[in-house]
């Protein structure tokens, strides 16, 4: 990538500053972007792959419409970085994903320019119907455009909005940006749908040509003229596989060079000119301008620090992470139970699906990013005697809950859930963060929980929902690697609702969750001075719970202090104060400690869990707090 003689991206402090540029000045200004994110991004890590895909385009959005006032929608947010640079954050990027830093999505409270938020993809559509009849309703004038990808288009979500936005002809603009990635490469009737059209680029010259023909044969020429439209129609299903969007109502124009500046720009001229709702299909390349992120997109997705001449991420050396440990074990389990499939929503990679995918590739299904349907897909595998595993992200899991509900957990069906990223998952923030699938599973009939210590446990856990033929159950794990343990060499379930003693003590008793555990020895190792030996328990199966180990600890009168990383309202700590209240059990001092009630944002794991006393530090106070008064004496005299 060359450099030109000035760097026109320091004369952009905002939109408005666009409009004075000439097209080379443009074009200036996204080689200018491209290696400002590449220098930038190798520091603070980041969505590499989707941003510098979308230079020009996010260039062409912000010089032909008037952000705030014309609404710009990005879905999901992962491509948002160029538009974070046009609209005056470009000096706060060495603080992109950190704590009280540039969120790495959009945010509404970082800039007026940010009209809609969202971590989750398929969603811009509907808001764009939204904010377009808002404007409709109230005598606006403003213009609504929506950036969406092709692999949220896939999302049931999005055909839902184009729908009613077809069925409607509200006016507004769609700009589908095809560079056929979402995370993973695309699956579906979609993709294969979009490259058919990719493949195409003559449809719409070749259709105005013959428009140009008919109209000039001698004596028939105007009878002709009278029925173009119609010959139109018909020339679209002989020219181009498939009309789905002209069908649904919308006026396509594409496939259009999404690095194209001057093609992007007369593009939006003609779609200002269409009364009804548009489609303008642009297509990118993923990575453009770098070359280790065109050569392999998905692998910078999501990047870490990295070295701009080699392209060597430079990431922290230590265990294999939780998600390694799941993959490994699932390629275990299946080599000696062809029941087993894996189901994932378009995250093979983020999964730790690829070597399962190699090894069993008719038992891995990929759905694309479609939950809803995962979920119910999985339902019916189970009614029919397979042992599917519905591998999700906590965050991404909410949005089948319905199907969870209605289609699994109703008629009491065998899926396993694993469910990756629970807990916090630092940069990613308040969008991502795995902190509610505790309480909004819990409180569902025939749904077992479990969460493990350590890598280990995880294996047992995975052997124990192979074997469990009870109905739904779900182990969660977090993102985090484990502590380097051998793998062991044979697998043994977990008796069902059982917990472990992890440290006998006395006075106190931790119920700790997950990784909370080792927290939890970590705090008793620091009130261990002070002659303050609390018991710790893996409390590993969130539902059902130990009962008979609470009741002990309530014949022992200890003080409990419940730990999890989630959310304390509904969840674990919630389930121990509910088992004690509907037993009548008074008197005992308990205290929950989890995640409060509001959204935490992004920044690292650590910084996360300090916020919200997640620590040996936070755990050690909140136990002597816990002590009467007169066993804190004890235990000073003590010492």
């Amino acid at each position: 990538m060359g450099s030109g003689e000035t760097n026109v991206l320091e004369r952009i402090n905002r939109p408005e500053d666009l409009k004075a540029l000439s097209i080379p000045e443009l074009e200036q200004a996204a080689e200018d972007i491209r290696r400002f994110l590449i220098e930038k991004l190798s520091v603070t890590g980041g969505h590499l792959s989707s941003n510098l895909g979308v230079v020009e385009l996010t260039l062409a959005l912000h010089y032909h419409f008037t952000s705030p006032r014309d609404r710009i929608i990005f879905d999901v947010g992962h491509q948002s970085y160029v538009h974070k640079i046009l609209t005056g954050r470009k000096d706060r990027f060495d603080t992109l994903r950190k704590s009280n830093g540039l969120c790495g999505f959009i945010k509404r409270s970082e800039s007026e320019h940010d009209v809609w938020e969202a971590g989750h993809s398929s969603t811009s559509l509907s808001a764009a119907m939204g904010m377009a009849t808002a404007r409709d309703l109230t005598g606006g004038q403003n213009k609504v455009v929506a950036v969406i990808g092709d692999g949220a288009l896939t999302g049931g979500m999005a055909f839902e909005a184009l729908n009613h936005i077809g069925h409607e002809q509200t006016k507004l603009t769609i700009v589908l940006n095809d560079n056929e990635m979402s995370i993973a490469p695309n699956v579906g009737a979609m993709h294969n749908y979009l490259t058919k059209i990719r493949a195409d680029r003559h449809y719409k010259k070749a259709k105005e040509e013959i428009e140009a023909l008919l109209k000039k044969i001698p004596a028939i020429g105007e009878s002709l003229a009278k029925t173009v439209e119609r010959v139109k129609d018909s020339m679209k299903y002989l020219l181009v596989p498939g009309v789905l969007f002209e069908e649904l109502g919308f006026t396509y124009f594409g496939p259009v060079d999404g690095h194209n500046l001057t093609q992007l720009l007369e593009t939006f001229k003609q779609a200002d000119k269409v009364k009804g709702p548009v489609m303008i299909h642009v297509v990118t390349l993923k990575g453009k301008g770098y070359t280790h992120a065109e050569a392999d997109s998905h692998a910078w997705h999501g990047a870490s620090a990295y070295k701009i001449e080699s392209g060597q991420m430079i990431k922290a050396v230590g265990p294999a992470m939780y998600t390694e440990v799941f993959g490994s074990t699932l390629i275990d389990l299946a080599e000696q139970d062809e029941r087993i499939v894996a189901v994932t929503p378009a995250m093979p990679g983020g999964s730790g699906l690829m070597k399962f995918a190699e090894r069993f590739p008719k038992r891995m299904i990929d759905v694309g990013i479609a939950e809803q349907h995962a979920a119910t897909l999985c339902a019916a595998l189970a009614q029919e005697g397979l042992k599917p595993v519905f591998a999700v992200y906590s965050t991404f899991l909410q949005r089948a809950y319905d199907q969870v509900v209605h289609d699994i957990c109703r008629p009491n069906l065998n899926v396993a859930f694993a469910i990756d990223r629970a807990g916090f998952v630092g940069p990613d923030g308040e969008t991502h963060q795995g902190v509610y699938d505790i309480a909004f599973l819990r409180s569902l009939p025939n749904m077992v929980i479990m969460m493990p210590k350590d890598e280990n446990e995880l294996r047992r856990m995975m052997k124990t929902a192979l074997d469990y033929d009870g109905g739904p159950i779900a182990y969660r794990y977090p993102r985090v690697n484990g502590y380097g343990l051998k793998p062991l060499h044979e697998l043994e379930p977990l008796p069902i609702g059982t917990w472990e003693t992890v440290r006998e003590g006395e006075t106190v008793a931790i119920l700790a969750v997950g990784p909370m555990v080792k927290v939890a020895e970590e705090a008793a190792d620091l009130l261990r001075s002070q002659g303050i030996q609390p018991k710790i328990v893996n409390a590993r199966f969130i539902k059902p719970m130990d009962e008979e180990m609470l009741l002990q600890l309530a014949k022992g009168r200890y003080h409990i202090l419940t730990v999890e990383e989630g959310v304390r309202k509904g969840g674990f700590g919630s389930a121990v104060l509910e088992f004690y209240a509907d037993r009548g059990i008074y008197g005992l001092h308990i205290k929950n400690i989890g995640v409060p009630d509001y959204f935490v944002e992004h920044g690292s794991i650590p910084e996360q869990r300090r916020e919200v006393g997640l620590t040996a530090e936070g755990l050690a106070a909140q136990i002597q707090s816990l002590l009467p008064r007169s066993a804190r004496a004890h235990a000073a005299r003590s010492i």
